[in-house]
């Protein structure tokens, strides 16, 4: 998990939930960094930068493609 690269952050935990299936039937590998904290008390979330979409960097094009397609550029930092 040290190689994967934050491609994009989100502020809420519920912002993730239709993203977790899509990259799930990608089959890709990724994870949340401070998603259980987040979920705990949402307002760390913004004092811990965010929740953080972590992928391997061999994935970052397909990702990419997927954030772009669910519109998630319009209201997210993109990394």
């Amino acid at each position: 998990m040290e190689t994967f690269i934050t491609i994009a952050t989100f502020d809420y935990i519920h912002e993730i939930e239709i993203l977790k299936h899509r990259l799930d039937q990608e089959g890709l590998q990724y994870y949340f960094e401070n998603e259980i904290i987040s979920s705990i008390v949402p307002m760390y979330s913004s004092a811990l930068g965010g929740i953080k979409l972590k992928i391997h960097p061999n994935d970052f094009e397909t990702v990419k493609t997927i954030l772009q397609k669910m519109k998630y550029n319009n209201n997210l930092k993109i990394v």
